[in-house]
């Protein structure tokens, strides 16, 4: 497997994966959230907030697809992924230190956005 073989099927796999959280978050957000994560939402305002972040999460998701299919995009796209993940890992660690330890799925994703994200800059170093 070729490098760039590598940080193709890498961008697929993580964009491919983010389409289930953003659509998660967007469709039917007082369903959905409630079922995963006992959150109660209410109103237009919350329900905007949740659409906007599933239209985040697209955004990124097609950027990623793009990067996997362009090699021009591809390391952009690698950056972007490494951002986006870290980014949010980094809101997490804060509320460790702030809020303390929340329920174990939360530490998994902690620990998936780290795995992808580390990854994405490093497959990024060397990209063309």
């Amino acid at each position: 497997m070729t490098a760039d073989t590598l940080r193709r099927g890498f961008l697929l796999v993580i964009a491919i994966g983010l389409v289930p959280v953003a659509l998660s978050y967007g469709v039917d957000p007082a369903t959905s959230l409630e079922r995963l994560y006992g959150i109660t939402v209410e109103g237009i305002d919350l329900t905007h907030i949740f659409r906007a972040y599933m239209g985040l999460y697209l955004a990124a998701s097609v950027l990623w697809l793009a990067g996997a299919f362009s090699q021009r995009l591809r390391r952009p796209a690698l950056i972007a992924a490494g951002v986006f993940m870290l980014g949010i890992a980094a809101g997490r660690i804060l509320s460790l230190a702030v809020d303390g330890l929340p329920d174990a799925k939360f530490v998994v994703y902690l620990a998936i956005e780290l795995a992808a994200g580390i990854p994405a800059l490093l497959l990024a170093r060397h990209a063309d």
